[in-house]
């Protein structure tokens, strides 16, 4: 019994974090909660923003992450979740 409680607890907080909800702005890291706010939302032009250049903070944790832009795309790195590509 201990076990399946475990596994499903488990699995609970995996579907959680894995989430496609950001916590935090991809422009300006400040904590997002993905567009549940009306209209009036103080990251509307944060998202369009997006649109055009790449994320300068983590989604995931709000850290300041490394950006490099090239003629064909860009990349961004977080010290703790790794490298976004596009």
């Amino acid at each position: 019994m201990n076990r399946a409680s475990t596994s499903s607890t488990t699995g609970d907080a995996a579907s959680s974090t894995t989430d496609s909800t950001p916590n935090f702005c991809g422009h300006c890291g400040e904590p997002d909660d993905g567009g549940s706010r009306p209209p009036s939302d103080p990251h509307l032009p944060c998202r369009e923003l997006l649109v055009l250049e790449p994320p300068r903070y983590c989604a995931a944790c709000g850290r300041r992450m490394k950006v490099q832009v090239t003629p064909t795309g860009w990349s961004a790195e977080c010290s703790r979740h790794g490298v976004l590509v596009r």
